[in-house]
């Protein structure tokens, strides 16, 4: 069973950038699927980035050229680099994995995932 451990959240000015890590420890599946997602108060959550065994990003349109999805493999470890971040970016962020390859809708990776594990969330303040 695998088990994703979030840290790296806080608060940060508008403008500012912040890292958010997932350790992923236990039973890695081959292949996955792993992602980032965020949800504010009284919203859906959505997908924000995802990462396919392969490599292959894709993120929400919202936050292109300003996050990036990356994994630290010594450290068995998903990252979210967040940089110009904006007061509307919402606030709780989770990591999460699937056992499968992303799924993909015209060969681009769906941001709509059936996740399996997630992380326990971490918290985003942004202030004008």
């Amino acid at each position: 069973q695998v088990q994703l451990a979030q840290s790296g959240g806080g608060s940060v000015q508008s403008g500012g950038s912040l890292t958010l890590s997932c350790q992923v420890s236990g039973s890695t599946p081959r292949p996955h699927c792993m992602g980032w997602f965020r949800q504010a108060p009284g919203k859906e959550r959505e997908g924000v980035a995802m990462l396919d065994s392969d490599g292959t990003t894709n993120y929400l349109d919202s936050v292109k050229g300003r996050f990036t999805i990356s994994r630290d493999n010594a450290e068995n470890t998903l990252l979210l680099q967040m940089n110009s971040l904006k007061p509307e970016d919402p606030t709780m962020y989770y990591c999460a994995i699937e056992p499968y390859r992303c799924k993909r809708v015209n060969g681009i990776l769906s941001l709509v995932g059936t996740m399996t594990d997630w992380g326990q969330g971490t918290q985003v303040t942004i202030s004008s």
